[in-house]
């Protein structure tokens, strides 16, 4: 699947990428678009975004936030936009600009990580996540053809690696750059933090720490196969700053997820089981719940049955568990893809009955769980890869 194949041609539009993913991925679907024949114009919101961007196509925004309506809505007529790239759909800036744009009648595609990972990213039209228009009636996807050697053009996929390292040079030179000429782009507000310095320091903290938990879980992945496989709940923790919990849950953060959680395992969970909580790799350097978590348990006294991990290999705890608990995360996916029964306690896409424990309470959950249906999943799974899914990566040049 390449772009596309979902945007279909692009010669002779106007097309317009509002800041995009930190880095060069917008620079070159800048480049790529104007070779096919389309007139393309950058926006950027701070000086990080423009040190990303062709000099040629590029326009500021300097203004302040109450000026960012009238701002994109004169874009869009003055250049006649026929379609708007974006990075995600809930930061206030592409929020906007993607209601405004389908006031303008601008075709609207957002770009997100992937809901199959790794070797995949996210494009589609209109929203992404709980916005996504893929369908999520069940019949939907019963009517779909199936056989049982399905596999989703997976001989053809091209294998991307770690990405890790690509990803931090370039969020080092975006926030940098973003902070040494921030006079630019005064008004500017970032999602979170804007500092260079802060986002220097979680990183050192993230590659100590990923070291740290590597000595000191290296024996505890056999555990997991063996002597408590099958007796234990595994809970998908997300960043918290995951805009998947804020806009598309009612949890205020991740903690008020973690007490819910923790509260009803002790009530409703069987008695010799365990609940094994993992930390997001991308929180490893901002955040650590251990201490919560611990305290939590012990006052309910449960402190023996729950357990916290941070780097272990998250297929070996996925196929091993019970079942899954997550807000909405994609690890929900991976977690029927190894059929284990998942519940999400959010909005999502994939929430749909026959795939996840849909409606049911996560209090019921622990005995009550709905069995992956393993012919619905792999329809599921061959059309979001279809409809949704582009080989390639956002910080390696392989799309």
């Amino acid at each position: 699947m390449q772009i596309l194949d979902i945007v279909g041609s692009v010669d002779g539009k106007n097309i317009l990428l509002l800041q995009g993913p930190m880095g060069r991925f917008f620079n070159q679907l800048d480049h790529k678009f104007s070779k096919l024949g389309a007139q393309t114009f950058r926006i950027g919101l701070n000086a990080g975004d423009e040190f990303f961007a062709d000099a040629k196509h590029y326009t500021p925004f300097k203004g302040r936030i109450e000026e960012w309506e009238r701002f994109i809505e004169n874009f869009f007529v003055k250049h006649q936009i026929d379609i708007l790239f974006v990075f995600g759909d809930c930061r206030f800036y592409q929020s906007k600009a993607i209601e405004i744009a389908k006031q303008c009648g601008v075709r609207v595609f957002v770009f997100e990580e992937g809901y199959i990972r790794p070797d995949f990213i996210t494009l589609e039209e209109n929203g992404v996540n709980d916005n996504s228009s893929l369908p999520r009636e069940r019949a939907f996807y019963d009517a779909l053809p199936y056989h049982e050697n399905m596999e989703c053009h997976s001989k053809n996929v091209v294998h991307i690696g770690n990405t890790y390292g690509k990803m931090a040079w370039q969020a080092v030179f975006y926030y940098v750059i973003g902070n040494l000429f921030a006079f630019k782009y005064p008004h500017y507000q970032h999602h979170r933090t804007f500092s260079a310095i802060l986002e220097a320091f979680y990183g050192v903290r993230n590659f100590l720490r990923k070291y740290k938990y590597k000595i000191l879980e290296h024996k505890a992945e056999e555990l997991y196969k063996t002597e408590l496989s099958k007796k234990y709940y595994f809970v998908a923790l997300q960043t918290h700053e995951d805009f998947q919990i804020l806009h598309h849950s009612d949890y205020e953060s991740i903690e008020a997820f973690i007490e819910e959680v923790l509260e009803s395992f002790a009530t409703y969970a069987p008695q010799d089981t365990f609940l094994v909580l993992k930390h997001h790799p991308m929180d490893r350097g901002k955040k650590d719940y251990a201490p919560l978590i611990k305290k939590k348990a012990k006052d309910l006294g449960i402190k023996e049955r729950v357990k916290v991990v941070y780097d272990i290999h998250l297929p070996t705890l996925l196929k091993n568990a019970i079942g899954t608990i997550t807000i909405n995360s994609t690890v929900g996916i991976s977690s029927l893809y190894h059929e284990t029964p998942t519940i999400c306690t959010g909005r999502s896409f994939y929430d749909i009955e026959g795939l996840t424990s849909k409606g049911l309470s996560l209090d019921a959950f622990w005995e009550d769980y709905t069995e992956v249906d393993k012919e619905l999943f792999e329809k599921f799974r061959c059309y979001l890869i279809e409809k949704t899914q582009i080989n390639g990566s956002f910080y390696k040049n392989k799309m």
